[in-house]
């Protein structure tokens, strides 16, 4: 990261901020509309290796967007004072400093009904594309 411009630097902290958070919004509602549904779950698949899979050696919740975004604020002066993105995202966009495990318990609660919804519904979206054939 000190290899790189402050310009880049600012400009990847907003493309950071912007693709991580528009990332959160679809595995929170990408499994409602059919055209999406498949995406939704490769994407919550994504997210789970990143989480328990690449946990393993980095923690449990690990995401790999989060760190490389990290490293983006620290290399601008303003490393992150959490390690959760979501509650990053609340405390910068609201002001409101909920405790993070909390949130991160609000996190998981989410990301599992959303991922069960998501599988429910391919299944079903699958089993009506293989009746109809």
């Amino acid at each position: 990261m000190e290899d790189l411009s402050h310009g880049t630097l600012v400009f990847l902290d907003y493309f950071f901020l912007v693709f991580h958070s528009a990332y959160t919004l679809f595995s929170i509602f990408g499994w409602i509309w059919r055209k999406t549904r498949v995406v939704h779950l490769l994407t919550s698949l994504l997210t789970l290796f990143s989480w328990l899979l690449m946990g393993i050696w980095y923690g449990l919740g690990y995401c790999f967007l989060t760190d490389w975004h990290w490293d983006v604020r620290t290399a601008l002066g303003k490393p992150p004072d959490s390690s959760s993105y979501v509650h990053f995202l609340i405390r910068e966009t609201t002001g409101l400093d909920f405790p993070a495990p909390f949130v991160d318990t609000g996190v998981v609660v989410v990301f599992a009904v959303c991922f069960l919804l998501s599988i429910t519904l391919n299944l079903r979206d699958y089993k009506r594309r293989k009746r109809s054939c």
